[in-house]
């Protein structure tokens, strides 16, 4: 018996199990999306697979609902894939060590991939359904999104009829969302050279930190481990003498990151003056991030004599320039929607190469105008110090509706279920459906989904109750005539 074979609703658990056995990490979606394949192929259902592993697959009206409306259902096969220090999982060939705590699924040791498979989940469990009265659904299945939404920039959606389109790629129960930011991946490369230095070696570790994400959580006063890092090599630098072997943090640009860590060498008399910088600034980010970082730490740990290739004094202080001059986090709040985030950017992933120093940012904004002017003051700072920017992954807003039949529909449904009435929310996180609407004229989209928190963190949850009525709820829209 699996883990969550106890669970009800049977159906959509049965099935999120068994998508959490296979691996499934951005660009390696290919056994997931065959896995939809196969199971669409046995029950005779209609499916399309492109060399992504994008994947539509259309069942035809149950008697009665010939005539209504085609309804389109929609999520993401891949997942964010973190795990914590000493997890031996491999996303790659492992499935995931799902447990049940109380009224939630998680992982051992690593995201859940309930963002989104709980989706995929729940459009199986609706396709292979003998019971629910429904009219024509396609149910459409993306690669790629966590990494910049490439799937659904690159799917053909011609097959389609539908014009409304039920996204469910959402984390808190009760909210329907009817727009979301725009976005893209910057990608800044700041050239580097090395010279050799003799001296004692200093492992230098930032951890503990809380983490999230970039889009639904910058908001949340939460310490980027890349910046963290980044403060205590500024502080370094104007106190003593030292070189940076190596350097990294964060593993997704999408994800506000939890550790980083540097390589330095520094002369033997230089040591304590280096050990007494790292606690003292230690100190003083801990004192700034007491309530949302309790637990952040900066470790120096000694590692022998070497002789090690390190980062030219020009270099360093280019390198040291770069990362604590840049923007990050909150650029403006909305003028229109209190409390919405408009214009953010997280540095989710720092790297230093053979050759280059890497950042890796996720902008976002509501406001074109208001993403390409960060962007652009990414490049103007990055071209002074030498480097380069490129984009990837660039994705539009998904604009609010005013005249949606399906909203309306929604609300009324939820308000007759549940006795109160949804909150209609816009956010700063971003979702297919801006994409998906530039394929399909007039499409009329609203996102929702089950309580989720601690997505792509470690502390992923997934609410079992929440999972229940949010399928009941569903269920009651496709059943509308």
């Amino acid at each position: 018996m699996g883990v969550l074979s106890d669970l009800e609703p049977k159906e959509v658990f049965g099935y999120f199990e068994e998508i959490c056995g296979i691996p499934h990490p951005s660009y390696k979606e290919k056994q997931l999306s065959d896995y939809c394949v196969k199971f669409a192929e046995s029950r005779g259902l209609e499916v399309h697979q492109d060399s992504l592993g994008n994947i539509i697959i259309i069942k035809e009206a149950t008697a009665g609902y010939e005539s209504v409306e085609p309804l389109i259902i929609q999520g993401h096969l891949d997942m964010v894939c973190e795990k914590e220090p000493g997890c031996d999982i491999d996303f790659e060939k492992d499935g995931l060590r799902l447990y049940v705590d109380g009224d939630y699924v998680a992982a051992r040791g690593t995201t859940l991939g309930g963002d989104d498979g709980i989706a995929i989940a729940m459009a199986l469990a609706i396709l292979g359904s003998d019971s629910l009265e429904h009219p024509r659904i396609e149910a459409v299945f993306t690669v790629s999104e966590e990494v910049g939404m490439e799937g659904a920039s690159a799917i053909d959606l011609s097959v389609l009829r539908g014009h409304k389109l039920l996204n469910l790629d959402s984390e808190e129960e009760g909210y329907l969302l009817t727009s979301c930011a725009g976005g893209c991946r910057a990608n800044i490369f700041l050239p580097v050279s090395y010279e050799t230095r003799y001296g004692k070696r200093y492992r230098i570790s930032v951890k503990g930190l809380t983490g999230g994400h970039s889009g639904a959580e910058i908001d949340k006063g939460r310490a980027n481990s890349n910046l963290v890092l980044g403060r205590l090599l500024l502080a370094l630098e104007g106190a003593l003498d030292f070189g940076i072997e190596s350097m990294s943090g964060g593993l997704k640009d999408n994800a506000i990151p939890r550790e980083s860590a540097v390589s330095v060498v520094v002369d033997g008399e230089a040591e304590e003056k280096l050990k007494a910088l790292v606690a003292e600034t230690e100190a003083v980010i801990r004192s700034e991030y007491a309530v949302t970082e309790p637990d952040l730490h900066i470790t120096a740990q000694p590692d022998g004599e070497t002789e090690a290739r390190t980062l030219t004094g020009g270099c360093r202080e280019a390198v040291i320039t770069l990362i604590n001059l840049l923007p990050n986090g909150i650029q403006s709040m909305s003028a229109d929607i209190k409390g919405l985030v408009e214009t953010s950017l997280n540095l989710g992933i720092l790297k230093l190469t053979e050759s280059q120093l890497e950042l890796h940012y996720a902008v976002r904004s509501s406001v074109q105008t208001a993403k390409e002017f960060v962007v652009e003051k990414l490049r103007c700072l990055t071209k002074i110090l030498g480097g380069d920017l490129t984009l990837e992954g660039v994705y539009p807003a998904w604009e609010y509706r005013k005249d949606s039949v399906l909203r309306d529909d929604m609300v009324r449904i939820y308000k007759e279920m549940f006795g109160k009435e949804p909150v209609i929310q816009a956010i700063h996180a971003g979702l297919e459906c801006g994409l998906l609407a530039g394929k399909i004229e007039n499409l009329d989209a609203v996102s929702i989904g089950p309580d989720m928190s601690g997505i792509h963190t470690t502390e992923e949850r997934l609410s079992i109750s929440s999972t229940g009525r949010m399928w009941e709820y569903v269920t009651e829209i496709i059943r509308q005539k």
